[in-house]
Protein backbone atom coordinates (compact mmCIF):
# COMPACT_ATOMS: atom_id res chain seq x y z
CA UNK A 1 0.00 0.00 0.00
CA UNK A 2 1.04 3.59 -0.56
CA UNK A 3 2.16 5.60 2.46
CA UNK A 4 1.27 9.28 2.71
CA UNK A 5 2.70 11.56 5.37
CA UNK A 6 0.87 14.74 6.31
CA UNK A 7 1.38 17.40 8.94
CA UNK A 8 -1.33 19.05 11.02
CA UNK A 9 -0.61 22.70 11.85
CA UNK A 10 -2.44 25.63 13.36
CA UNK A 11 -2.73 28.00 16.29
CA UNK A 12 -2.27 26.64 19.81
CA UNK A 13 -5.47 25.17 21.34
CA UNK A 14 -7.27 24.94 18.01
CA UNK A 15 -7.46 21.16 18.40
CA UNK A 16 -4.70 19.42 16.43
CA UNK A 17 -4.02 16.65 18.93
CA UNK A 18 -7.72 16.14 19.62
CA UNK A 19 -8.38 15.76 15.89
CA UNK A 20 -5.72 13.07 15.54
CA UNK A 21 -6.81 11.24 18.66
CA UNK A 22 -10.42 11.22 17.53
CA UNK A 23 -9.43 10.01 14.07
CA UNK A 24 -7.52 7.10 15.57
CA UNK A 25 -10.43 6.29 17.84
CA UNK A 26 -13.06 6.43 15.10
CA UNK A 27 -11.02 4.25 12.72
CA UNK A 28 -10.48 1.53 15.32
CA UNK A 29 -6.73 2.17 15.44
CA UNK A 30 -6.47 2.13 19.24
CA UNK A 31 -6.22 -0.92 21.56
CA UNK A 32 -8.77 -1.01 24.41
CA UNK A 33 -6.11 -0.44 27.09
CA UNK A 34 -5.04 2.81 25.42
CA UNK A 35 -8.62 4.07 25.38
CA UNK A 36 -8.96 3.26 29.07
CA UNK A 37 -5.71 5.09 29.80
CA UNK A 38 -7.02 8.22 28.08
CA UNK A 39 -10.33 8.07 29.93
CA UNK A 40 -8.54 7.64 33.26
CA UNK A 41 -6.16 10.54 32.55
CA UNK A 42 -9.07 12.77 31.51
CA UNK A 43 -11.16 11.91 34.58
CA UNK A 44 -8.19 12.60 36.84
CA UNK A 45 -8.18 16.17 35.55
CA UNK A 46 -11.93 16.58 35.76
CA UNK A 47 -12.48 16.51 31.99
CA UNK A 48 -14.50 14.49 29.52
CA UNK A 49 -12.57 12.00 27.41
CA UNK A 50 -9.74 14.10 25.97
CA UNK A 51 -8.30 12.43 22.90
CA UNK A 52 -5.43 14.91 22.77
CA UNK A 53 -3.81 12.86 25.57
CA UNK A 54 -3.09 10.16 23.01
CA UNK A 55 -0.59 12.51 21.36
CA UNK A 56 0.65 14.53 24.31
CA UNK A 57 2.85 11.86 25.85
CA UNK A 58 4.90 14.08 28.10
CA UNK A 59 3.49 14.93 31.52
CA UNK A 60 4.52 18.54 30.96
CA UNK A 61 2.40 18.64 27.81
CA UNK A 62 -0.62 17.22 29.62
CA UNK A 63 -0.34 19.74 32.43
CA UNK A 64 0.05 22.70 30.07
CA UNK A 65 -2.34 21.42 27.41
CA UNK A 66 0.09 22.10 24.56
CA UNK A 67 2.09 19.95 22.15
CA UNK A 68 5.81 20.58 22.64
CA UNK A 69 7.46 18.17 20.20
CA UNK A 70 6.43 16.75 16.84
CA UNK A 71 4.73 13.38 17.21
CA UNK A 72 4.38 10.78 14.47
CA UNK A 73 1.35 8.50 14.48
CA UNK A 74 0.54 5.68 12.09
CA UNK A 75 -2.81 4.36 10.87
CA UNK A 76 -4.34 3.01 7.69
CA UNK A 77 -7.53 2.98 5.69
CA UNK A 78 -8.64 0.65 2.90
CA UNK A 79 -6.88 3.00 0.47
CA UNK A 80 -3.45 3.51 2.04
CA UNK A 81 -1.31 3.84 5.15
CA UNK A 82 -0.70 7.21 6.79
CA UNK A 83 1.98 8.90 8.84
CA UNK A 84 0.49 11.81 10.78
CA UNK A 85 2.90 14.49 11.97
CA UNK A 86 1.37 16.46 14.85
CA UNK A 87 3.23 19.78 14.96
CA UNK A 88 3.17 22.15 17.95
CA UNK A 89 1.15 25.34 17.66
CA UNK A 90 2.72 27.34 20.47
CA UNK A 91 4.90 30.23 19.32
CA UNK A 92 7.87 28.92 21.34
CA UNK A 93 8.01 25.75 19.25
CA UNK A 94 7.94 27.10 15.69
CA UNK A 95 11.23 25.30 14.95
CA UNK A 96 9.60 21.96 15.84
CA UNK A 97 6.65 22.78 13.58
CA UNK A 98 8.92 23.50 10.61
CA UNK A 99 10.85 20.28 11.23
CA UNK A 100 7.62 18.32 11.07
CA UNK A 101 6.26 20.12 8.02
CA UNK A 102 9.48 19.60 6.05
CA UNK A 103 8.93 15.81 6.25
CA UNK A 104 5.36 15.89 4.92
CA UNK A 105 3.76 15.42 1.51
CA UNK A 106 0.56 17.23 2.45
CA UNK A 107 -0.79 19.46 5.21
CA UNK A 108 -3.92 19.96 7.27
CA UNK A 109 -4.50 23.48 8.58
CA UNK A 110 -6.83 23.50 11.57
CA UNK A 111 -8.77 26.64 12.61
CA UNK A 112 -10.97 27.08 15.67
CA UNK A 113 -14.18 28.32 14.05
CA UNK A 114 -15.16 30.17 17.22
CA UNK A 115 -11.87 32.10 17.41
CA UNK A 116 -11.14 32.39 13.70
CA UNK A 117 -7.74 33.01 12.14
CA UNK A 118 -5.01 33.81 14.67
CA UNK A 119 -1.34 34.78 14.52
CA UNK A 120 0.02 31.24 14.44
CA UNK A 121 -2.59 30.23 11.85
CA UNK A 122 -1.02 32.73 9.49
CA UNK A 123 2.59 31.98 10.44
CA UNK A 124 2.16 28.22 10.08
CA UNK A 125 0.36 28.47 6.74
CA UNK A 126 3.07 30.84 5.48
CA UNK A 127 5.66 28.22 6.43
CA UNK A 128 3.70 25.64 4.42
CA UNK A 129 3.88 27.96 1.42
CA UNK A 130 7.64 28.46 1.82
CA UNK A 131 8.14 24.69 2.13
CA UNK A 132 6.23 24.08 -1.10
CA UNK A 133 3.37 22.10 0.45
CA UNK A 134 0.49 22.66 -1.95
CA UNK A 135 -1.76 19.74 -0.99
CA UNK A 136 -3.64 21.43 1.83
CA UNK A 137 -6.92 20.59 3.58
CA UNK A 138 -8.44 23.20 5.90
CA UNK A 139 -10.60 21.94 8.78
CA UNK A 140 -12.73 24.39 10.75
CA UNK A 141 -12.90 22.80 14.19
CA UNK A 142 -15.16 23.22 17.23
CA UNK A 143 -18.34 23.62 15.19
CA UNK A 144 -20.21 22.49 18.34
CA UNK A 145 -19.21 25.76 20.02
CA UNK A 146 -21.04 27.80 17.36
CA UNK A 147 -24.14 25.60 17.20
CA UNK A 148 -22.95 23.99 13.94
CA UNK A 149 -23.72 27.29 12.23
CA UNK A 150 -23.27 27.39 8.47
CA UNK A 151 -23.16 31.19 8.64
CA UNK A 152 -20.15 31.11 11.00
CA UNK A 153 -18.44 28.44 8.92
CA UNK A 154 -18.87 30.51 5.74
CA UNK A 155 -17.52 33.65 7.43
CA UNK A 156 -14.33 31.98 8.72
CA UNK A 157 -13.89 30.11 5.45
CA UNK A 158 -14.00 33.42 3.55
CA UNK A 159 -11.33 34.91 5.84
CA UNK A 160 -9.15 31.83 5.37
CA UNK A 161 -9.55 31.89 1.59
CA UNK A 162 -8.45 35.53 1.41
CA UNK A 163 -5.36 34.92 3.54
CA UNK A 164 -4.30 31.68 1.86
CA UNK A 165 -4.73 33.17 -1.61
CA UNK A 166 -2.28 35.92 -0.63
CA UNK A 167 0.41 33.29 0.05
CA UNK A 168 -0.39 31.19 -3.06
CA UNK A 169 -2.15 28.31 -1.28
CA UNK A 170 -5.39 26.95 -2.73
CA UNK A 171 -6.75 24.29 -0.35
CA UNK A 172 -8.42 21.22 -1.76
CA UNK A 173 -11.21 21.27 0.85
CA UNK A 174 -12.70 23.32 3.68
CA UNK A 175 -14.34 20.90 6.13
CA UNK A 176 -16.47 21.79 9.19
CA UNK A 177 -15.73 19.43 12.07
CA UNK A 178 -16.08 18.88 15.79
CA UNK A 179 -13.02 16.83 16.63
CA UNK A 180 -13.99 16.17 20.24
CA UNK A 181 -17.35 14.70 19.20
CA UNK A 182 -16.23 13.05 15.94
CA UNK A 183 -18.44 15.10 13.62
CA UNK A 184 -17.23 14.82 10.00
CA UNK A 185 -14.06 12.99 11.04
CA UNK A 186 -14.48 9.39 9.88
CA UNK A 187 -18.13 9.76 8.89
CA UNK A 188 -20.45 12.57 7.79
CA UNK A 189 -22.25 14.36 10.61
CA UNK A 190 -26.05 14.58 10.84
CA UNK A 191 -25.65 17.91 12.67
CA UNK A 192 -24.40 19.69 9.53
CA UNK A 193 -26.65 18.49 6.74
CA UNK A 194 -25.93 21.76 4.91
CA UNK A 195 -22.35 20.54 4.28
CA UNK A 196 -22.13 18.33 1.20
CA UNK A 197 -18.36 17.80 0.93
CA UNK A 198 -16.23 14.86 2.09
CA UNK A 199 -15.50 13.81 5.65
CA UNK A 200 -11.98 14.47 6.90
CA UNK A 201 -10.97 10.85 6.30
CA UNK A 202 -12.37 10.92 2.76
CA UNK A 203 -10.42 14.09 2.03
CA UNK A 204 -7.18 12.38 3.10
CA UNK A 205 -7.83 9.43 0.81
CA UNK A 206 -8.12 11.84 -2.13
CA UNK A 207 -4.61 13.27 -1.65
CA UNK A 208 -1.77 12.16 -3.93
CA UNK A 209 1.62 10.77 -3.02
CA UNK A 210 4.53 13.00 -4.00
CA UNK A 211 6.42 11.55 -6.94
CA UNK A 212 10.23 11.49 -6.70
CA UNK A 213 11.79 13.59 -9.52
CA UNK A 214 13.01 10.65 -11.59
CA UNK A 215 12.62 12.57 -14.84
CA UNK A 216 15.24 15.16 -13.86
CA UNK A 217 19.01 15.05 -14.29
CA UNK A 218 20.91 13.01 -11.71
CA UNK A 219 21.60 14.51 -8.27
CA UNK A 220 23.43 12.27 -5.77
CA UNK A 221 24.88 14.03 -2.69
CA UNK A 222 27.53 11.95 -0.92
CA UNK A 223 26.60 11.30 2.69
CA UNK A 224 29.66 9.28 3.70
CA UNK A 225 32.34 6.91 2.42
CA UNK A 226 32.98 3.51 4.00
CA UNK A 227 35.73 0.95 3.42
CA UNK A 228 34.23 -2.56 3.36
CA UNK A 229 36.19 -5.67 2.27
CA UNK A 230 38.68 -3.50 0.44
CA UNK A 231 36.03 -1.50 -1.47
CA UNK A 232 35.28 2.17 -0.95
CA UNK A 233 31.50 2.36 -0.67
CA UNK A 234 30.11 5.82 -1.40
CA UNK A 235 26.82 6.14 0.44
CA UNK A 236 24.04 8.61 -0.22
CA UNK A 237 20.50 9.18 -1.44
CA UNK A 238 19.48 9.79 -5.04
CA UNK A 239 17.67 13.13 -4.86
CA UNK A 240 16.80 13.40 -8.56
CA UNK A 241 17.04 11.33 -11.71
CA UNK A 242 18.22 7.76 -12.20
CA UNK A 243 21.67 6.29 -11.49
CA UNK A 244 22.75 3.22 -13.46
CA UNK A 245 25.69 0.85 -13.21
CA UNK A 246 28.46 1.78 -15.70
CA UNK A 247 27.10 5.33 -15.95
CA UNK A 248 29.53 8.22 -16.38
CA UNK A 249 29.08 10.85 -13.67
CA UNK A 250 30.61 14.21 -12.82
CA UNK A 251 31.73 15.06 -9.29
CA UNK A 252 31.18 18.56 -7.92
CA UNK A 253 32.85 20.73 -6.77
CA UNK A 254 36.04 19.12 -8.17
CA UNK A 255 34.70 18.74 -11.72
CA UNK A 256 36.25 15.27 -12.14
CA UNK A 257 34.41 12.52 -13.99
CA UNK A 258 34.26 8.82 -13.23
CA UNK A 259 32.23 5.71 -14.00
CA UNK A 260 29.93 3.97 -11.51
CA UNK A 261 31.03 0.35 -11.38
CA UNK A 262 28.37 -0.99 -9.00
CA UNK A 263 25.25 0.01 -7.10
CA UNK A 264 24.52 -1.65 -3.81
CA UNK A 265 21.11 -1.57 -2.23
CA UNK A 266 21.10 -3.67 0.92
CA UNK A 267 21.29 -6.65 0.86
CA UNK A 268 22.32 -7.04 -2.80
CA UNK A 269 23.64 -5.30 -5.90
CA UNK A 270 21.23 -3.70 -8.37
CA UNK A 271 21.53 -2.29 -11.88
CA UNK A 272 19.93 1.07 -11.19
CA UNK A 273 18.63 3.33 -8.43
CA UNK A 274 15.98 6.03 -8.73
CA UNK A 275 15.18 9.27 -6.92
CA UNK A 276 14.24 8.65 -3.30
CA UNK A 277 16.45 5.56 -2.83
CA UNK A 278 19.38 5.40 -0.40
CA UNK A 279 22.25 3.35 -1.84
CA UNK A 280 25.97 2.70 -1.87
CA UNK A 281 28.11 2.81 -5.02
CA UNK A 282 31.65 2.08 -6.13
CA UNK A 283 33.49 3.97 -8.86
CA UNK A 284 36.03 3.02 -11.51
CA UNK A 285 38.73 5.50 -10.52
CA UNK A 286 40.14 5.71 -7.01
CA UNK A 287 38.80 9.25 -6.54
CA UNK A 288 38.92 10.72 -3.08
CA UNK A 289 35.25 11.47 -2.53
CA UNK A 290 33.93 12.82 0.75
CA UNK A 291 30.74 13.94 2.44
CA UNK A 292 29.39 17.01 0.69
CA UNK A 293 30.47 16.01 -2.84
CA UNK A 294 27.62 15.81 -5.36
CA UNK A 295 27.49 13.38 -8.27
CA UNK A 296 25.57 14.53 -11.33
CA UNK A 297 25.12 14.01 -15.06
CA UNK A 298 27.90 15.60 -17.16
CA UNK A 299 26.61 18.61 -19.15
CA UNK A 300 23.47 18.72 -16.97
CA UNK A 301 25.04 19.63 -13.65
CA UNK A 302 23.47 21.90 -11.02
CA UNK A 303 24.84 25.36 -10.24
CA UNK A 304 28.16 25.65 -8.39
CA UNK A 305 28.32 29.10 -6.79
CA UNK A 306 29.31 31.05 -3.71
CA UNK A 307 26.57 33.71 -4.03
CA UNK A 308 22.81 33.26 -4.23
CA UNK A 309 19.48 34.82 -3.25
CA UNK A 310 17.28 33.14 -0.67
CA UNK A 311 14.35 33.51 1.68
CA UNK A 312 15.22 32.74 5.30
CA UNK A 313 13.12 32.35 8.44
CA UNK A 314 15.03 33.42 11.56
CA UNK A 315 14.21 31.20 14.58
CA UNK A 316 16.57 32.39 17.29
CA UNK A 317 15.79 34.85 20.07
CA UNK A 318 19.19 36.38 19.41
CA UNK A 319 19.09 39.09 16.76
CA UNK A 320 20.87 38.24 13.51
CA UNK A 321 23.16 40.88 12.02
CA UNK A 322 24.13 41.28 8.39
CA UNK A 323 27.68 40.12 7.50
CA UNK A 324 27.89 37.95 10.61
CA UNK A 325 29.82 34.70 10.02
CA UNK A 326 27.57 31.64 10.34
CA UNK A 327 27.58 27.94 9.37
CA UNK A 328 25.37 26.89 6.45
CA UNK A 329 24.28 23.32 5.65
CA UNK A 330 22.71 22.38 2.31
CA UNK A 331 22.02 18.68 1.70
CA UNK A 332 25.27 17.06 2.93
CA UNK A 333 27.36 20.18 2.22
CA UNK A 334 28.65 22.44 4.99
CA UNK A 335 30.67 25.65 4.96
CA UNK A 336 30.61 29.11 6.51
CA UNK A 337 28.63 32.01 5.09
CA UNK A 338 27.48 35.55 5.65
CA UNK A 339 24.39 37.46 4.59
CA UNK A 340 25.69 40.28 2.41
CA UNK A 341 22.33 41.97 1.97
CA UNK A 342 18.91 41.86 3.64
CA UNK A 343 16.65 43.26 0.95
CA UNK A 344 13.61 43.17 3.23
CA UNK A 345 12.51 42.21 6.74
CA UNK A 346 9.05 40.65 6.76
CA UNK A 347 6.58 39.96 9.59
CA UNK A 348 5.87 36.23 9.22
CA UNK A 349 2.30 36.48 10.56
CA UNK A 350 1.13 39.48 8.51
CA UNK A 351 3.58 39.55 5.56
CA UNK A 352 4.06 43.26 6.21
CA UNK A 353 7.47 44.54 5.09
CA UNK A 354 9.05 45.95 8.23
CA UNK A 355 12.19 47.41 6.64
CA UNK A 356 13.97 47.62 3.29
CA UNK A 357 17.76 47.17 3.02
CA UNK A 358 17.84 46.07 6.66
CA UNK A 359 20.80 45.37 8.87
CA UNK A 360 19.23 42.81 11.20
CA UNK A 361 16.60 40.07 11.50
CA UNK A 362 14.70 39.34 14.69
CA UNK A 363 13.03 36.19 16.02
CA UNK A 364 10.25 34.83 13.75
CA UNK A 365 10.99 37.33 10.99
CA UNK A 366 11.48 36.42 7.33
CA UNK A 367 14.27 37.93 5.27
CA UNK A 368 14.76 38.21 1.53
CA UNK A 369 18.56 38.01 1.43
CA UNK A 370 21.74 37.58 -0.60
CA UNK A 371 24.16 34.99 0.82
CA UNK A 372 27.91 34.69 0.24
CA UNK A 373 29.61 31.39 1.17
CA UNK A 374 33.28 30.73 1.92
CA UNK A 375 33.37 27.65 -0.35
CA UNK A 376 31.12 27.22 -3.41
CA UNK A 377 27.94 25.20 -2.88
CA UNK A 378 26.17 22.91 -5.33
CA UNK A 379 22.62 24.29 -5.46
CA UNK A 380 19.34 24.25 -7.38
CA UNK A 381 16.22 26.34 -7.05
CA UNK A 382 13.96 24.95 -4.31
CA UNK A 383 11.16 24.52 -6.85
CA UNK A 384 13.44 22.33 -8.99
CA UNK A 385 15.23 19.98 -6.55
CA UNK A 386 14.23 20.54 -2.93
CA UNK A 387 17.24 18.93 -1.29
CA UNK A 388 19.66 21.27 -3.07
CA UNK A 389 17.27 24.20 -2.77
CA UNK A 390 16.91 24.39 1.01
CA UNK A 391 19.40 24.95 3.81
CA UNK A 392 19.80 25.79 7.47
CA UNK A 393 21.97 28.22 9.41
CA UNK A 394 23.65 26.74 12.49
CA UNK A 395 25.22 28.39 15.53
CA UNK A 396 26.98 25.90 17.76
CA UNK A 397 24.66 22.90 17.87
CA UNK A 398 21.50 24.95 17.31
CA UNK A 399 19.63 25.46 14.06
CA UNK A 400 18.75 29.15 14.11
CA UNK A 401 17.28 29.63 10.62
CA UNK A 402 15.90 27.72 7.68
CA UNK A 403 15.86 28.93 4.12
CA UNK A 404 15.05 28.20 0.51
CA UNK A 405 17.14 29.20 -2.49
CA UNK A 406 15.32 31.42 -4.95
CA UNK A 407 18.08 31.91 -7.53
CA UNK A 408 21.86 32.04 -7.95
CA UNK A 409 23.88 35.09 -8.91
Amino acid sequence: MDVLSFVIVGHVDHGKSTLIGRLLYDTGSLPPDKIQEVRKASAGRGRETEFAYLLDHLEEEREQGITIDTTQVFFKTDSRRYVIIDAPGHVEFVKNMITGASQAEAAVLIIDVAEGIKEQTKRHSYMLSLLGLHQVVVVLNKMDLVGFSQERFDAVKKDAQQWLKSISIEPFFYIPISAINGDNIAAKSDKMTWYTGPSFLESLDSLKNAQPPQDKALIFPVQDVYKIDGDRIIAGRVEAGVLRANQLVKVLPSGQTTKVTSIQKFPSRVELAVAGESIGITTEDPLFLDRGDVLCTPDAEPTLTDTFDATIFWMSKNEFKKNKKITIRCATQETTAKVERIDSRIDSSTLDILERDAGTLKNLEVGQVTIKTKAPLVIKSFNDVRELGRFVFVEGDNICAGGIITCDK
